[in-house]
């Protein structure tokens, strides 16, 4: 049977209760790295002709100059859970910042190939470190009763910046000569950056980190700032801050499980090959750019409504239902090719199929690794988890289109029966994190 967590005082939980300025501030603040993530991510996907042309680069060299950010997403997810342990996910962060800042002007400006998979390798870093700090620190900058909200906000962001992404390019190519508009495209990246690395200074560092590092008084201050109830900060760990599977194996089960069901989805594989997806059915009455639109829209709405429900309904609701959702989707897909028919219901399946993502997977994800594991290792959990995605997200993203070249339909029907397996896993083994105390979670999850 399932565990369920729902429940717990909370620190300063009071659902009904203003949250104040600065811990508003300090969540939105972090937030801000998933604009930055989804933007750094989507850009590379409007200057790939203009990188081919400007240093004449083969496939392979233009593989080499695309693919440079996710190897550096790869080190920094691996890297940044422990280095945030250590130092404090605000400070590391601020780091990120500059490194955004650092790449998006660097590769702009970059006179060779060299740099510019240089540069594109240090946004990578970012990017994954993003991924692992910006959910840890505000999940424990937050109150039990809006924790979800606030984090998914993260996700939200990545979204949001994907969606500027495209516009930013749209408009940039309308705007400027071709010769100038790639490294505009890239180069626009920096004013976030800066806004993103002006603000982390001003926020209060997490209070549960500086507790875990035995600095009270410190804890006791920035939990006053964000509206917390200090005295429950006594309650964290001071241990020693080792992720040990003796001690952390249901959490770590639990975030390797959520990371992987969340790339066996195909979502990645499915975004990146989006075009040839609608090709190879045979499908041609959408534009390239209206396909986009139409996905990125949806993955923004469906965003939005699982912001709204998930710390009302709880996250294993919303991954049941999406489990479901992105089953019926791929299943649907799948019979499109196998069948050579029905080309015509292509668009609105993808559709389902980001919508229900969007709306359980995409939303939890980053909630759910940032809340279950103890405060001294909840940074190198959500490494953990991060790094998994990451891994999984290239290798999918590599053997898709080289299942698919023989047998069109093959790389659905896998992915549909993940989608139904993650339905039983959440069913039987996920327990409901929705307004429990940070503190108490890590207790039960322990035994």
């Amino acid at each position: 049977m399932h565990a369920n967590f729902e429940g717990g005082s909370g620190l300063g939980e009071g659902a009904l209760q203003p949250m104040p300025k600065a811990a508003v501030r300090a969540a939105v603040a972090a937030s801000l790295a998933g604009l930055l993530f989804g933007f750094d991510t989507a850009v590379i996907s409007g200057v790939t002709e203009a990188l081919r042309q400007h240093f004449a680069l083969s496939a392979t060299g233009l593989g080499i100059a695309v693919s440079a950010a996710l190897w550096g997403t790869l080190v920094g997810a691996s890297v940044a859970g422990g280095l945030g342990d250590r130092l404090g996910s605000r400070r590391v962060l601020t780091w990120i910042g500059v490194a955004y800042l650092v790449s998006a002007i660097g590769s702009a400006l970059a006179g060779g190939m060299a740099l510019f998979v240089a540069f594109r390798f240090l946004g990578g870093l970012a990017i994954g470190g993003s991924s692992v700090l910006a959910p840890v620190y505000i999940s424990e900058v937050s109150a039990a009763a809006r924790r979800g909200r606030l984090v998914a906000m993260f996700q939200f962001n990545i979204v949001a910046g994907i969606l500027l992404a495209y516009c930013s390019n749209w408009l940039l190519a309308l705007a400027l000569p071709a010769d100038i508009a790639w490294r505009a495209k890239l180069g626009i990246a920096a004013l976030p950056a800066l806004f993103f690395a002006v603000m982390l200074p001003g926020i209060p560092e997490s209070p549960r980190w500086l507790a875990s590092k035995g600095r009270g008084a410190q804890a006791r201050v920035a939990a006053d700032r964000l509206g917390l109830d200090a005295m429950a900060l006594a309650s964290t760990d001071q241990s020693d801050a080792r992720l040990d599977w003796r001690r952390h194996r249901r959490p770590i089960l639990l975030a390797i499980a959520i990371a992987a069901f969340n790339q066996l989805s195909g979502i990645n594989a499915i975004l990146y090959y989006l075009n040839d997806i609608f090709a190879a059915a045979g499908f041609t009455g959408v534009s390239a750019d209206l396909q986009a639109v139409a996905i990125g829209l949806t993955n923004l709405v469906a965003t939005m409504v699982a912001m709204t429900v998930i710390d009302r309904v709880g996250r294993r609701p919303l991954l049941l239902t999406g489990a479901i959702g992105t089953t019926l989707a791929l299943a649907g897909v799948a019979a499109i090719y196998a069948t050579g028919s029905g080309a015509q219901f292509l668009l609105p399946l993808l559709v389902l199929f980001i919508a229900a993502f969007a709306f359980s997977q995409g939303a939890v994800i980053w909630v759910y690794l940032s809340e279950i594991f103890p405060t001294p290792v909840r940074a190198r959990g959500q490494a953990l988890g991060s790094t998994t995605h990451w891994v999984l997200n290239a290798a999918i993203s590599f053997a898709f289109p080289v299942v698919a070249q023989f047998t069109q339909s093959l790389p659905f029907v896998v992915f549909a029966l993940a989608m139904a397996v993650q339905a039983v896993v959440v069913w039987r083994f996920f327990p409901e994190t929705r307004g429990v105390d940070l503190e108490e979670l890590a207790a039960r999850l322990s035994h």
